[in-house]
């Protein structure tokens, strides 16, 4: 039975470990399998480049990648999908797909909009937000040109002078990246 104590402290500290903190990084199969049955995961159309780098063999520039690749609108269905952004046999990936969630999200949905980023949106894109009419769509598009990207929300309503409520209404759908 003593055979078998330091198994389960070093079980149990692992345990303890990946349950409370959301930055580690896990480093073999084994510890895949374990955060698989504590519920740990990531959503792929979700997740950040922190969420990425917890899965053993990815990459900074990988994370960053997906990430990109997300918000840009590039929905990932399946770990093929995934194995696919990044230029990898799905082999590569057969390790941590059990720590990978594909869960769909209706974009039209009131909860949660899709955000644009206005540095590179077009003017009609910009005229689908709620609250951005084509003139204001336009004016948009010609000060980012005449005085280069938006830096911020805050940039952005101080440019435009647009009045702190509108900014209230239009934050929920703009992104600055």
């Amino acid at each position: 039975m003593n055979k078998w104590l330091p198994l389960n402290l070093k079980l149990q500290k692992l345990r303890a470990k990946l349950l409370n903190d959301p930055y580690y990084r896990l480093q073999s199969g084994e510890e895949v399998r374990l955060a698989a049955e504590l519920g740990i995961g990531i959503d792929a159309n979700q997740a950040t480049v922190d969420d990425w780098l917890r899965l053993p063999g990815l990459s900074i520039h990988q994370g960053r990648l997906l990430v990109e690749l997300s918000r840009a609108g590039v929905l990932f269905y399946c770990i093929e999908d995934v194995a696919t952004a990044l230029g990898l046999p799905v082999q590569r990936l057969e390790a941590i797909k059990l720590l990978i969630k594909f869960n769909y999200y209706d974009h039209n949905s009131l909860d949660k909009p899709q955000q644009i980023n206005p540095n590179t949106a077009s003017v009609e894109s910009l005229s689908q937000i709620p609250f951005i009419d084509l003139s204001l769509a336009q004016t948009v598009v010609e000060n980012r040109l005449a005085a280069g990207p938006y830096l911020s929300l805050v940039d952005f309503q101080r440019r435009l002078e647009l009045p702190g409520d509108t900014i209230t209404q239009l934050m929920y759908y703009l992104r600055f990246s």
